[in-house]
């Protein structure tokens, strides 16, 4: 008689459900994704919740796979030794392999006023909490949109093309990632839009009020809404759990997602640091970790080696209201080059992985094993930084080569 595996997934976002669906091609293997919500969040449409053109949700029946139990609690705990873990609603449950997906979401702003005055998005329940507000506000009140990476400049440019009088305070430059010329074509959109851009050292956040926004060089801002977008934090699960993690919180993994402390713990998605060089928080960087945990694990329980991640970007797409966008090429190694798609192409290119980012999740749900693009060749530069990288790493003196196992 076969041995049954119980794999439990923490954490149903992008990594979480690829990983989940990956892991019941064996019959063998029962898989349990733990996961706070009910339903699926599209995180990369927030903004159009916010903006009101998408709810940002799905049903996880049309992305999870029919093998997959759906525990809608939270996991509060894990004890490695014991291979179990705590939940929110007091009970506890056993695991063979643990699959950690916890993803992230906002950090702490530190800046005074800002957690009391001002509206994060970076979850379903932040961008619902600001929905009302947004519609309660009359069409002339100052919105002031803190942070200028893709979620700040997209929900700048969506609440912008519904009239309201939108400032971006970037911190330092617009769109960091994007190529100079990326970024000029951003910022005409922006201007076409009138959005005030307010970029450099001075632009600078150094308090919130209930009205107003200050900035490092002096200037005070009308703020009737602040919507805080800069800035992403892990939940604290592995620390608390006792698990090895990067300075942010991140799980210490080896270059197969394998936890350096525990060979039946692998990362997945934003939560994940492997070899203490972690990916850039996205989707795009979600779905092939989520692929590569669960290929883990299945090499794992077969006693093969895992092989290890090979991390391919192809840029950045961002949305620029529902009529335009910009998709920036980069290089595999995740370096913007000078090409990039705007306008009406941009925003339809955004659109177009927006879809294909659920396809991909469906698809393995009705066929698990399919998803292949994790396997695509492309990871020397992240050798080489390996190579280059010092001795020690993360905050608890860990040898690259042990990370490098």
């Amino acid at each position: 008689m076969t041995e049954n595996t119980e794999v439990i997934v923490i954490g149903g976002g992008y990594a979480g459900v690829m990983a989940a669906n990956r892991l019941t091609q064996r019959a063998d293997v029962t898989v349990t994704l733990v996961n706070p919500r009910p339903s699926f969040v599209e995180r990369i449409r927030l903004h159009q919740l916010v903006g009101g053109s998408h709810d940002a949700v799905a049903e996880y029946a049309d992305v999870l796979g029919r093998g997959v139990r759906l525990l809608v609690d939270t996991v509060t705990g894990i004890d490695a030794a014991a291979r179990r873990v705590t939940l929110a609603s007091g009970d506890t449950a056993a695991y063979d392999y643990l699959v950690y997906a916890v993803g992230s979401g906002s950090a702490d702003p530190g800046v005074p006023g800002a957690a009391e005055f001002s509206y994060p998005i970076n979850s379903l329940e932040e961008a619902q909490r600001l929905r009302p507000v947004l519609e309660a506000a009359p069409a002339t009140a100052a919105v002031t949109v803190v942070g200028a990476g893709p979620t700040g400049i997209e929900t700048a440019a969506e609440l912008a093309e519904q009239g309201r009088a939108v400032t971006l305070v970037c911190g330092g430059v617009l769109g960091p990632y994007l190529h100079p010329r990326g970024r000029r074509s951003v910022a005409r959109r922006l201007a076409a839009l009138d959005v005030t851009v307010l970029e450099g050292p001075g632009a600078k956040v150094t308090a919130v009020t209930r009205d107003a926004v200050r900035l490092s060089d002096g200037r005070e801002l009308p703020s009737e809404v602040t919507v805080w977008t800069a800035g992403f934090g892990v939940p604290d699960l592995a620390v608390r759990s006792g698990l090895s993690t990067d300075a942010v919180g991140r799980l210490l993994t080896d270059e197969s997602l394998t936890s350096v402390d525990d060979d039946r713990i692998v990362a997945a998605g934003d939560s994940a640091a492997p070899s203490g060089l972690p990916l850039r928080m996205s989707c795009q960087a979600a779905i092939p970790l989520g692929a590569r945990a669960a290929d883990t694990v299945l090499s794992l329980m077969a006693g093969e080696r895992p092989a290890p991640l090979s991390a391919v970007f192809a840029g950045q797409c961002i949305s620029l209201g529902r009529r335009a966008g910009i998709f920036q090429f980069a290089r595999r190694h995740d370096v913007a080059v000078w090409f990039h798609l705007a306008g009406r192409p941009g925003a339809k290119v955004k659109e177009f992985i927006c879809q294909g980012i659920a396809k991909h999740l469906a698809g393995e749900a009705r066929k698990p094993g399919s998803y292949a693009l994790h396997r695509v060749s492309g990871g020397t530069k992240r050798r080489e930084l390996l190579a280059a990288a010092p001795e020690t790493t993360g905050t608890d003196g860990l040898r690259t080569a042990k990370l490098l196992r």
